[in-house]
């Protein structure tokens, strides 16, 4: 079976509110490609994958203007994926909703959220967590401006498992406007995605103290190294979700940027940096699994189109890779 998570950018930009595909040459959200460059490029990338799943990080908006499943199921049709079947959870505010394209004809599935409102330990993921964030033995309130989405699934084979779709706020100081305040808003902003993490943990180590196996996907906008601020906490959230062993959550590319020195690490994500007139490249992009799934053979892949032989190699597909989204697919084949 094959699995893929993928954070479309701006996906909601190239729908209208009927869910039907913009195909317009009007530029889309993505820098110097129209909508209908950029539709043509996912449909190339989408079908190149050919994947039982996609878990979309971005997808379209679901409101009560728009439908992301309609849109998605629109897409779907327009270049005749076997993955024509959407499903969302809770929905957000953001226009950049969590959904799994998937084929019908491998798995079962349904959104089922756990937790209870207002339960202390970990709510359910569209409620609110209180956790000290300061030290100051008072607890703050912590919400997710995009809920993970939790699904339990049954495979064609009869494997059932749980799979989590998250995409963690990010970092980024938005509204600062000296030194001092980039400082204040991004340490504030790293404890929240901390403290999100460490949510995200605990209904992780629920799951597995069930005995139930774990898929994690999405994108986490956080990894090792990736800010100065992660010294000051000690450590990352992909370090806080992974957890530690025996229950410890395994992904290859973030072990390797773990235990990287001097070594180049794996990256999942290419961004344009305007002021400095440069690319940058991280890893931002995990599948990670539950202990007992390591032994159902999975092999990981980052469909990158300058690291990836196969890719790079391929210049049509390179160059839809490039142009569909600043980040890339990342793949898991398994036998389940």
């Amino acid at each position: 079976m094959r699995l893929a998570s993928y954070n479309v950018e701006w996906f909601d930009a190239l729908f209208t509110d009927d869910g039907d595909l913009a195909a317009t040459e009007a530029w889309s959200r993505r820098r110097d490609t129209t909508r209908r460059q950029q539709i043509a490029a996912l449909g190339r990338v989408f079908r190149a994958i050919d994947a039982d799943s996609v878990m979309v990080i971005e997808a379209p908006d679901h409101s009560a203007r728009r439908s992301s499943i309609r849109a998605l199921e629109t897409f779907a049709r327009a270049f005749d994926l076997r993955t024509n079947r959407a499903v969302i959870g809770f929905p957000n505010q953001t226009q950049q909703e969590i959904a799994l394209l998937y084929d019908p004809a491998t798995m079962e599935l349904t959104h089922d959220p756990q937790g209870m409102t207002g339960t202390p330990d970990a709510p359910r993921f569209d409620g609110v967590f209180h956790i000290d964030l300061d030290v100051d033995a008072a607890a703050d309130e912590v919400v997710f401006s995009k809920p993970p989405m939790e699904l339990s699934v049954r495979t064609a084979r009869g494997t059932a498992l749980r799979m989590l779709g998250v995409h963690l706020k990010s970092k980024a100081p938005h509204g600062a406007e000296t030194r001092d305040d980039v400082m204040r808003l991004s340490i504030a902003n790293r404890r929240k995605q901390l403290a999100q993490a460490i949510w995200l943990r605990r209904r992780i180590d629920a799951h597995l103290a069930r005995g139930e196996s774990l898929i994690l996907m999405g994108d986490l906008n956080d990894g090792p190294g990736l800010d100065e601020y992660e010294d000051l906490f000690g450590r990352s959230s992909v370090e806080i979700v992974m957890g530690e062993a025996p229950l410890a959550l395994h992904d290859p590319h973030a072990r390797q940027a773990l235990l990287r020195k001097l070594s180049a690490a794996p990256t999942s994500a290419r961004f344009f940096i305007q002021p400095e007139q440069r690319y940058l490249q991280a890893l931002l992009d995990y599948i990670m699994l539950s202990p007992d799934l390591m032994e159902h053979a999975p092999r990981w892949r980052i469909w990158h189109p300058f690291d990836d032989p196969e890719c790079w190699s391929n210049p049509d597909l390179r160059a839809a890779l490039i142009a569909a989204s600043d980040h890339f697919p990342v793949v898991l084949d398994i036998d389940i």
